[in-house]
């Protein structure tokens, strides 16, 4: 799977890392795999923050618990801070390094987490479902961001919620790594028929002082599924 995500304070800083790297040619996140993710992870001793997203803060907190897949959990502080809160969480990552260090992170936390590690794209479910899927910072290309988000839908219990957050497009540097950003209307473009958007827009948020960074501003879409009858067409 590629993708990048998690925990906006160290976040941000690898992402201007390897863009700046990678805007003359292509972005090298594009067509990551499990190789390129654990040579990452393998970089420093700790990827992200520790802390859990913001926005899986500001739109989770007032959900009622249920099952949760973390998309791409990372170092596990999303999922760690799903599970204090009741849920019961299943975290996957195509990283091994990722979720090693994600297991050591909640170790000694009581509480009890799923580690998948797996390629969304080509995992395959088998018939499960989760009342809430969270992914933050999936950036990809089309079409392949497009089929994994509609598969994530797929992955909604009905009544269950979607949360998909990412850097806003107009915030970045070059025409390619604009294509691998969405904007809150791309999303919504993909749930139509059996949803309901209950939060759809662009958000910015407080960052710590460091000029690496430059994205300041948040796409955020948060949609609820509606009645299982309607599963099919969405």
């Amino acid at each position: 799977m590629s993708h990048e995500h998690h925990d906006h304070e160290h976040h941000d800083h690898a992402h201007q890392n390897h863009d700046n790297h990678a805007d003359a040619t292509e972005n090298p996140y594009a067509k990551a795999d499990a190789q390129f993710w654990n040579s990452l992870y393998e970089e420093r001793p700790a990827r992200w923050s520790g802390n859990p997203n913001p926005q899986l803060i500001a739109e989770a907190s007032d959900l009622a618990p249920g099952t949760a897949l973390d998309v791409g959990c990372g170092e596990g502080a999303d999922a760690l801070w799903l599970a204090r809160r009741g849920w019961k969480v299943t975290g996957t990552d195509i990283s091994s390094v990722a979720l090693s260090r994600a297991k050591a992170h909640v170790e000694g936390s009581g509480v009890d987490i799923e580690w998948l590690e797996a390629d969304l794209t080509k995992w395959d479910p088998q018939g499960r479902s989760f009342d809430l899927v969270s992914a933050q910072f999936f950036h990809m290309l089309e079409p392949a961001r497009g089929e994994l988000f509609r598969a994530l839908g797929e992955l909604v219990a009905p009544g269950g919620h979607l949360l998909i957050v990412g850097h806003s497009p107009h915030e970045s540097p070059t025409e390619h790594h604009r294509a691998m950003l969405h904007t809150p209307d791309y999303v919504e473009s993909l749930f139509t028929d059996g949803w309901k958007v209950l939060v759809s827009e662009s958000r910015e948020r407080d960052l710590p002082a460091n000029p690496e960074m430059h994205h300041t501003t948040d796409t955020v879409v948060l949609l609820q599924r509606l009645s299982a009858s309607t599963d099919s067409s969405s």
